[in-house]
């Protein structure tokens, strides 16, 4: 049998299996949709995933990193291609109207109690990885390797990864040879885009206390004010970026949150700022910060201040590199099974992941060479409405469309579904030989 004849093969083998494992995966889908859980609190959802990939027989730890999930297929010698899909959903009310739309609410890490929705379509890349684990499970006559599919929690707090890298994920189940990964966006659904290199940017959001004296708002001068304190330090992070980044480089910089005091004649005694940080290149990240760090202690010594600032890392990632010679692999199995016309030349995003801590033998903490990653995006918009969306290019019309961590995002039709499960299947299957 020649090259083409196997291809054909395993394609019809792929898309037969496809369509057996699609209304149950359906089924999941709109059960993890109706019943998110917060980050690190995915007990029912991981409980589920489980249980799926039980049934197909898959070698099933629970537990890992919290309430991730760890599920081994090993069918002989060869690769071991790990991959992995994030469970967690995000504090906002649903809008879409959907006859399964959440109704959940849960108590967040601050005690309070807020809406839940699956907003970013995390309940989809997990229901597809359990359609891929059906699919290849099924194709063991077509290869031979090991398999390793990894449920990953807490990725909105950039908190999952690292948590079962260190709770021993690469050391008491396999260290893979490939790292594959996928996330929905609203380009048009049964298309997959891909991106080699720099994909995603690193994020920092830092919390920031500025302490001053307070006092009464008609006595200033027996004061240190904090909110003027931190009013000059929002004005001076501007010019890092300006005056700090050279202009062929690419950070932003945000207060997205400046608190303090309770009422206007009452001056504070600290001020808490929240500050985001987005870059493409880590060690330009890192400059980044330290240069937030050195304005802030010059604003509070220029002020005033009786105490030093205090800094608090809330969340922090590392950016995703794509490594090119396995996005072409990649890209090469998905236009095998989808067609060169179904692929897409994906812009690289200002939003970020914890994914590339897998691949990253320092940042994920598990030492020896780095692990190459590919992680590639699937479309989730219908075609009538992709029809209708002013633009040309993909990123043209996706400013149009609702992006993820809308409350009216919803990226489950059944074209998405299908092609997620195929999508990880197949970029599976180009590295587990026959």
């Amino acid at each position: 049998m020649n090259d083409t004849s196997q291809i054909k093969e395993l394609k019809a083998a792929v898309a037969e299996q496809v369509g057996r494992s699609y209304d149950r995966v359906q089924t999941l889908y709109r059960q993890l949709h109706q019943n998110p859980e917060l980050p690190f609190q995915e007990y029912e959802t991981s409980a589920r995933l489980a249980e799926a990939l039980e049934t197909l027989g898959y070698e099933v730890t629970r537990g890992v990193g919290g309430t991730g999930v760890v599920a081994m297929l090993r069918n002989g010698e060869g690769s071991t291609v790990m991959l992995r899909s994030d469970m967690d959903a995000l504090p906002i009310e649903e809008q879409t109207g959907l006859d399964y739309a959440s109704r959940e609410t849960a108590e967040n890490a601050d005690g309070k109690r807020v809406p839940v929705m699956h907003a970013c379509g995390h309940d989809l890349h997990s229901s597809c990885l359990v359609g891929a684990a059906s699919v290849l499970a099924a194709l063991k006559e077509h290869w031979c390797g090991t398999l390793m599919l990894v449920c990953q929690p807490a990725e909105e707090v950039f908190g999952g990864a690292r948590a079962m890298l260190d709770d021993g994920l690469y050391t008491r189940f396999a260290r893979p040879d490939i790292v594959l990964g996928q996330h929905n966006m609203p380009a048009l659904a049964g298309t997959v885009g891909h991106i080699a290199g720099s994909a995603m940017a690193a994020a920092t959001t830092l919390r920031v206390t500025v302490h001053g004296a307070g006092g009464h708002g008609s006595m200033p001068a027996q004061t240190v004010d904090p909110v003027v304190i931190a009013a000059h330090i929002v004005t001076r992070l501007q010019t890092i970026v300006s005056r700090e980044v050279p202009p062929e480089e690419t950070a932003v910089v945000t207060v997205g949150k400046l608190q303090a005091g309770t009422q206007g004649n009452i001056i504070p005694h600290s001020a808490e700022l929240e500050i985001n940080i987005r870059s493409f290149d880590n060690a330009l990240h890192g400059r980044v910060l330290e240069s937030i760090r050195r304005i802030v202690r010059c604003e509070c010594e220029a002020g005033r201040s009786p105490r030093a600032p205090e800094f608090q890392v809330l969340s922090e990632t590392i950016s995703l590199h794509n490594d090119p010679g396995n996005v072409t692999r990649i890209r090469h199995a998905h236009a095998d099974y989808f067609g060169e016309s179904a692929l897409f030349a994906m812009p690289r995003l200002n939003g970020s992941e914890d994914f590339p801590f897998y691949g990253n033998a320092v940042a994920g903490g598990f030492g020896g060479e780095d692990i190459p990653c590919v992680y590639w995006f699937i479309g989730a918009t219908g075609e009538e409405r992709w029809r209708e969306t002013p633009g040309e290019s993909v990123a043209e019309k996706m400013r149009h469309l609702e992006m993820p961590h809308s409350p009216y995002y919803a990226p489950g039709q059944e074209m998405t579904l299908r092609t997620g499960m195929a999508a990880l299947a197949t970029g599976a299957l180009a590295y587990l030989g026959s």
